[in-house]
């Protein structure tokens, strides 16, 4: 079992910056990659970035260039910054882990609310 608990959401106005971190814990010599997914109202979750071992990242073509995906061992932890927010990319945001077998596990997300 893998647990994820994220933090750093908020307001911010349209131009701003934020950064989300998700801390993980449990079976993390399991975890195969980490990836942050969002959610606006009345939309399907979407894969916004995902980081995998050896620090391959890739990111959704709405968000690259300016969300960036990183990952601290030391801390368990992984960051997404996000910088020159748009109102669209207003969501709840979910910390997601994919173990060894293929098992996804989910924080229990953080709202992000960017104001035009």
């Amino acid at each position: 079992q893998v647990q994820l608990v994220e933090s750093g959401g908020g307001l911010v106005q349209a131009g701003g910056s934020l950064r989300l971190s998700c801390a993980f814990s449990g079976s993390i010599r399991s975890i195969n990659s980490m990836g942050w997914y969002r959610q606006a109202p009345g939309k399907q979750r979407e894969l916004v970035a995902r980081i995998a071992r050896g620090d391959t990242s890739n990111y959704a073509d709405s968000v690259k260039g300016r969300f960036t995906i990183s990952r601290d061992n030391a801390k368990n932890t992984v960051y997404l910054q996000m910088d020159s927010l748009k109102p669209e990319d207003t969501a709840v945001y979910y910390c997601n882990a994919l173990d060894a077998f293929l098992r996804n596990y989910w924080g229990q997300g953080t709202q992000v609310t960017v104001s035009s």
